[in-house]
């Protein structure tokens, strides 16, 4: 598929005739403005700007996006997403390394009394989420004409989640009733003795899956341990192993019921000419289970945008979003005399950035890191990666900013873009 703008910009219907591109190409009447996905703009006025009705369909999520554009009769745009899911660590680095600086300048006035949230103030991590959601949104309608666009956007009742025949009065009376905080009904819950030891004194409460990593303060996520076993375990001189909650919690279904309105709202007033529309999942369900397709995301988005009879695409995209360059400037230890150490590569070496689309010994590949010496490390689209690559036997092929188009044919392995 070969999507196409006119001379001002503004997107008109996609061509499949692939000879007739690389004609106009080569007449002058067409250039590539775009590689991944492959977008042409014209060099002169076409005779008729018309188009058809195109229906978006967004499957949000906290972790992947499904996106299908569909007219209808046929799919002309297929996606998954994988959002970033680093910015909890990435904050606690930053609060560590505040705190760190505070603490050597005593004499600085604090300032963390004095500032407001403003109105409409979410997490990063949902801001980060909420945003990667519109910026994806943004590419599709600059390259196909949308003219509706349907979000599915779930909400979740958590504590049905964890007893599906809770109702009534049960709502208010969770398993911490009658205790004062999470610390003291998991003390009680494992009989105020240490997984480990059994021991009964200086208890502590530890968390499983560690804060950085994902993990809540949930009591399922919690175990008592000693102070000895405790400070053992983190130290790594007697590692427990200790067994994971079966229920990784519901971090995820927490996200999309915070995230939902906001996602809606901001779409709407991005979008004041194109009408956004809301649907629910037992919807979707019912409609992938008529068309007995199997449970992704993209099968999920295309049953969204609810035009069923349209033939699918046999090409989608995988999407990735990531980060494309670090802003923590220092490095959190010191060089010997006090001196700092810089933690930031080079943004650019050779021409080539962190991300950026290159072919090496006939295999595209995408560059994972930098060196200033001219060297990268590069990883293929089949899973492999070779390290200490010279930026002189490798060719670039596109930048890359924060998302990273890579094309999928028929459920097979990524191919080249």
């Amino acid at each position: 598929m070969v999507y196409v703008l006119d001379k001002d910009g503004k997107p008109l219907m996609p061509i499949q005739k692939h000879g007739k591109v690389r004609h106009m190409i080569e007449d002058g009447r067409a250039r590539v403005v775009k590689r991944t996905p492959f977008t042409i703009q014209l060099t002169y006025e076409p005779e008729t700007h018309c188009v058809q009705n195109i229906t978006l369909g967004v499957d949000a999520g906290s972790k992947h996006v499904g996106l299908s554009a569909t007219t209808e009769k046929k799919e002309l745009f297929s996606a998954e997403m994988t959002l970033r899911n680093d910015i909890p660590q990435l904050m606690t680095s930053r609060r560590q390394a505040r705190r760190t600086r505070h603490y050597r300048l005593r004499h600085r006035k604090p300032r963390f009394d004095n500032r407001r949230r403003p109105k409409g103030w979410l997490t990063p991590t949902m801001e980060a989420k909420i945003r990667a959601h519109i910026n994806v949104i943004d590419d599709i309608c600059s390259i196909l004409p949308i003219s509706r666009i349907v979000i599915e956007t779930a909400s979740f009742d958590i504590q049905r989640l964890k007893d599906e025949d809770i109702e009534g009065k049960r709502y208010q009376e969770g398993e911490q009733l009658g205790y004062s905080n999470v610390k003291a009904y998991v003390k009680a819950r494992d009989g105020f003795r240490c997984w480990s030891c059994s021991s009964h004194e200086h208890l502590h409460v530890h968390h499983i899956i560690q804060r950085k990593d994902g993990g809540s303060d949930r009591p399922a996520n919690l175990i008592t341990l000693c102070e000895k076993c405790h400070t053992d375990h983190h130290s790594g001189k007697h590692p427990l192993d200790i067994p994971f909650p079966e229920n990784k919690g519901s971090k995820g279904a927490t996200e999309m019921n915070t995230m939902r309105w906001f996602l809606l709202d901001r779409l709407r007033a991005a979008y004041p000419d194109i009408s956004v529309k809301q649907t629910y999942g037992y919807i979707t369900n019912c409609n992938r289970n008529t068309l007995k397709m199997e449970k992704s995301h993209a099968n999920d988005a295309f049953c969204i945008a609810r035009n069923l009879t349209a033939g699918r695409t046999d090409e989608t995209w995988n999407v990735t979003k990531v980060r494309c360059h670090n802003r923590h400037l220092e490095k959190d230890n010191f060089r010997e005399g006090g001196k700092k150490r810089r933690n930031q590569g080079p943004r650019a070496v050779n021409g080539f950035q962190r991300f950026s689309k290159c072919v090496h010994n006939g295999k595209e590949a995408i560059i994972t890191a930098l060196r200033s010496d001219g060297r990268f490390k590069l990883e293929y689209y089949d899973g492999t990666s070779r390290d200490k690559i010279a930026s002189r036997n490798i060719m670039l092929v596109e930048h890359v900013r924060t998302r990273i188009y890579t094309r999928r044919i028929s459920h097979s392995t990524p191919m080249q873009a």
